[in-house]
């Protein structure tokens, strides 16, 4: 990869990323992401304006999966009275990998950090999945900047 960061989280924009890999292996969790917006104020832009990266590796360092969580939803009729609910479900370990499979193609909502852990909101079609990863950095890798509107 030509252009890397570390821990310059807060100079990315992650929300409407598209995620085309999640992987969890040990020593680091990875997603592979299209559509990230690069900040000006990110060490690698020597632009002064927003730029974008599609084949960007996000990578947690010494990582721990602390939750994988199908986030619950209400079903309600078109008089506004509740049909079901669904309560949050979280993941057991030996879900995880299937549970990645279907984060491909999806879109994420947001990407903060909370002192040591980082808080990943990712929406599918019809529901969210959130993720807790517990870790002592991240680090960015991509190849090229694009302009903001050119496609992907």
């Amino acid at each position: 990869m030509r252009y890397k960061t570390i821990n310059e989280l807060n100079h990315f924009r992650f929300s409407n990323a598209y995620i085309a890999e999640v992987r969890l292996s040990p020593g680091s969790f990875t997603l592979l992401l299209d559509n990230v917006i690069i900040l000006p104020e990110n060490s690698k832009n020597r632009d002064i304006r927003e730029m974008r990266t599609n084949g960007l590796l996000f990578t947690v360092s010494d990582p721990e999966l602390l939750d994988f969580t199908e986030e619950g939803y209400r079903l309600y009729d078109a008089d506004g009275n509740l049909k079901h609910q669904e309560p949050d479900r979280c993941l057991a370990p030996e879900e995880y990998a299937k549970g990645f499979q279907t984060l491909s193609g999806c879109t994420i909502y947001s990407v903060e950090k909370n002192k040591d852990s980082y808080h990943i909101s990712i929406d599918t079609e019809d529901h969210t999945f959130f993720l807790r990863v517990l870790g002592t950095g991240d680090m960015e890798e991509w190849e090229r900047f694009l302009n903001v509107d050119s496609e992907f």
